[in-house]
């Protein structure tokens, strides 16, 4: 475990190595974390105009104008000798040079970002993590670490001709506590097999994603993702106990803790989470799974304006207090979107369509007193002009239909075509001003579509057009 002492060495060797990386796209070479591509590089790496060469590629700015970026010099480029040594390190069958594989983990899930790498890299161990880092930064060679590659915003793919290091292949999971409910695992895991894996020893995971099938634990944790169970369980900030991660050096930090309190000193877990692998790439984690609670209640409502969904948000927080367990939005746009583009969707209100739709879960201990509770807290809310109309879920099959419409706006954005997407977290009054103001500015530009985490003021702002166009830019 790690010590104090040691808690105060690394955090001056980050704070003395790092923050220029954050902020400088030169990248110094003599760096410890030079391998690692900066943080603004990857924000500001958006769309190719071209694929072009390794040197030199034009990006379709999402910003305000095209910008061009160079690939830094100070890099050096993959050789021959480089992958055998990968390939003595690893084995062949994890260095990936095939052009079909390398061509789906070059792009991202909404295919808007493509990298040109020529390498992609599975290891098993953290050693072995540790080793490719380690060789790659006496080499200068950039790597971008990859999980599941559900990111939404190209944070997974190369910008240039980067080493791909993806985690896939470290899924392991090491110890269950069912006492304590702290599960720990490696980076690799999918979440949704965790999810089956602590529901299966009677704990939940706290965080909840659409892209649970295929995202993974150390990618969450990299990005801080919040997802649906935030407003009961909070962020990965509260859940995730300790993590182990290796440095660009390759110096691996074991702070794979398992206790909830630790006052010794700096709590470096916290610079890990939600770094995007700026710092390092994380390799193990450590989980505080919740009790799972035997009642759980879905209702699906309607709501005839935003200021109601506001009202309906401060009831909630009221008289369902500690059974609230999600509080979801999405505008009529969203619901369109998926009754017009995704197979086997119904509209739960049969064919008449409202302005606004709200889920909300309830997660508690006592079935009938449950939901006793949300039917009279619906009722008032009816009563009272909130709600338009409303459906509780009577099975789980119904209940992942209504979340099935909700979790399925980001994959009908895609098929209707191009889209510009925006994850804002706002103060919830002011949030849905934001999709107005938009469509004000594109009036028949463009679509602009509202949804998110009401719950916990996260709006998901989408701007869905037949096809990417500088002029959807210049007016918004």
């Amino acid at each position: 475990m790690i010590k104090l002492m040691d808690k105060w060495r690394i955090t001056n060797h980050l704070l003395k190595h790092s923050s220029k990386l954050l902020f400088d796209r030169r990248l110094s070479a003599n760096s410890h974390n030079s391998v690692f591509r900066s943080a603004l590089e990857c924000s500001e790496s958006l769309v190719k105009r071209g694929f072009g060469n390794a040197s030199t590629i034009r990006y379709r700015c999402f910003g305000s104008e095209a910008t061009k970026f160079e690939r830094n010099a100070a890099f050096s480029t993959l050789n021959s000798e480089d992958v055998s040594y990968f390939k003595e390190l690893l084995g062949e069958k994890s260095v990936i040079q095939d052009e079909d594989v390398l061509l789906a983990a070059n792009e991202d899930w909404m295919r808007k970002y493509r990298g040109s790498s020529k390498l992609l890299l599975q290891p098993r161990t953290t050693n072995e993590v540790s080793q490719i880092l380690k060789y790659c930064n006496s080499r200068l060679l950039a790597v971008v670490p990859q999980g599941g590659n559900t990111g939404l915003v190209g944070g997974s793919v190369p910008v240039f001709d980067e080493v791909i290091i993806n985690m896939g292949s470290m899924n392991n999971l090491i110890t269950f506590d069912k006492g304590s409910g702290v599960l720990v695992c490696e980076a690799g895991c999918i979440l949704e097999n965790l999810v089956s894996f602590v529901d299966d020893h009677g704990f939940i995971m706290p965080l909840d994603l659409g892209a649970k099938g295929s995202c993974q634990i150390g990618g969450n944790v990299s990005t801080n993702a919040g997802g649906l169970r935030l407003v009961r369980y909070g962020s990965l900030h509260g859940n995730i106990l300790g993590l182990e991660a290796v440095l660009a050096n390759g110096d691996v930090i074991d702070m794979l803790g398992t206790l909830r309190k630790d006052n010794t000193g700096y709590d470096l877990k916290h610079l890990f989470i939600g770094s995007e692998g700026s710092l390092g790439i994380v390799t193990k984690v450590s989980i505080h799974t919740p009790p799972k609670l035997s009642s759980v209640n879905l209702a699906f409502l309607a709501c005839k304006d935003y200021f109601s969904c506001q009202k309906l948000l401060r009831e909630a927080k009221r008289k369902l207090g500690e059974i609230l367990s999600a509080f979801e939005f999405l505008d009529n746009q969203s619901m369109d979107l998926v009754l017009t583009y995704l197979e086997g969707v119904r509209n739960p209100f049969s064919s008449s369509m409202h302005n606004f739709y709200v889920l909300i879960e309830t997660t508690g201990s006592e079935e009938s007193y449950d939901r006793e509770k949300l039917e009279a807290f619906l009722l008032s809310s009816m009563e009272g002009g909130l709600i338009s109309d409303g459906v509780i879920a009577q099975d789980i099959n119904q209940a992942s239909s209504f979340w099935r419409i909700r979790e399925g706006i980001a994959e009908a954005l895609m098929k209707a075509g191009a889209v510009y997407k925006y994850d804002l977290s706002l103060p919830v009054e002011k949030m849905y001003d934001l999709v107005e103001k938009m469509r004000q500015r594109l009036g028949e530009t463009a679509k602009v579509i509202g949804y998110g985490h009401l719950g916990d003021g996260n709006l998901h702002l989408n701007i869905s057009a037949p096809r990417y166009d500088d002029m959807v830019i210049s007016v918004a």
